[in-house]
């Protein structure tokens, strides 16, 4: 059980864990401060740093939490997109005119070339968290309302970041900004679980930005935030990869995989992250195409049974310019 006990030496301040001591940052709490105290104590303080360079100095924390955050990117990226793409993602989608050649292996380039470059302006933000300037919490006791304001904030965490995410999209998609920096990420019109991070680094910065912001503005536990950000990447990559399966009592609330493969084939529809809230009151809904017969599997298959498609998606109709979708003014 984790309990933090700041002993009066200030300078020196304990985490006790089962009768271990770690180092601990601040009392206020952060996130990243247990990613850095497991990473520290197992490989960056025995194998990297040298002696002279204290645990909890800035230039050490900021060097720490770029190589925590990069890995944990490419981790969360890989691993999940990877289970995704065997596992969930229907391989039929591949031959659809639109999956381009060698999508896949670009969707993953893209991303790892991205990443990096998103976690310079993230992990500002986490060193904040670190130095306490956020409201992360470390106990449940620490909430005033306890156990019901743990699941709270999960609640207001997924509305906050749902609208903020929905007007940030909608912002991408302005004529003067879309081509610089949103445009890349609708190159894959029938993505895979791997197109969920192939984005612009300041697109994918400025669509995760509402997470980090979140533990500045509300109280949040520290944990919490980390199983809630290991939420997020789990749905971006579910509403890439291609499985439309949703009860239908909730396919008018959830914004799943059905309707963002509508918004990579048709562009100004379906904005949103996780719920269609704001995209009814935006007038950007769409009812997805899949869920009428009418999606990207279904076009593959009366293109087979027209005996039409040969090699990985090629058809004459897609040869010459046109398909069912038609040009889209973002092309």
């Amino acid at each position: 059980m984790l309990s933090w006990e700041c002993n009066s030496d200030r300078t020196k301040p304990q985490l006790h864990l089962k009768q271990e001591v770690l180092p601990c940052w601040s009392k206020s709490g952060a996130a990243m401060d247990l990613v850095l105290n497991v990473a520290d104590r197992y490989v960056l303080t025995p194998y990297v740093y040298p002696a002279s360079w204290p645990e909890d100095g800035a230039l050490r924390q900021i060097l720490s939490l770029l190589v925590v955050t990069n890995l944990g990117a490419a981790i969360l990226y890989l691993g999940l997109g990877a289970i995704s793409y065997f596992f969930i993602f229907d391989h039929d989608l591949m031959k659809h005119p639109h999956f381009l050649e060698n999508q896949v292996l670009r969707e993953i380039k893209y991303a790892m070339t991205s990443l990096p470059w998103i976690s310079v302006p993230t992990v500002a933000l986490f060193f904040a968290e670190v130095r306490g300037y956020s409201k992360l919490y470390d106990n449940v006791g620490d909430s005033p309302l306890g156990w019901p304001g743990l699941f709270l904030s999960m609640i207001s965490f997924l509305l906050f970041t749902d609208m903020c995410i929905y007007w940030i999209h909608r912002f991408l998609h302005h004529k003067l900004i879309y081509k610089l920096f949103h445009k890349p990420h609708h190159i894959w019109k029938i993505p895979t679980p791997f197109a969920s991070h192939a984005f612009h680094p300041v697109d994918g910065f400025l669509q995760g930005l509402p997470y980090h912001i979140y533990p500045f503005l509300f109280p949040l536990h520290k944990v919490l935030y980390l199983l809630l950000y290991v939420f997020v990447n789990i749905w971006t990559i579910s509403i890439h990869d291609g499985d439309y399966r949703v009860p239908d009592t909730l396919t008018s609330v959830i914004n799943g995989s059905a309707h963002h493969t509508d918004h990579h084939l048709f562009f100004d529809y379906n904005y949103g992250q996780y719920f269609t809230l704001w995209d009814r009151l935006g007038g950007s809904y769409r009812h997805p195409s899949a869920l009428m017969g009418k999606g990207p599997l279904e076009v593959v298959r009366r293109l087979q049974a027209e005996g039409k498609l040969s090699g990985r998606g090629k058809t004459q109709e897609h040869a010459s310019g046109h398909s069912q979708y038609g040009r889209r003014k973002d092309e």
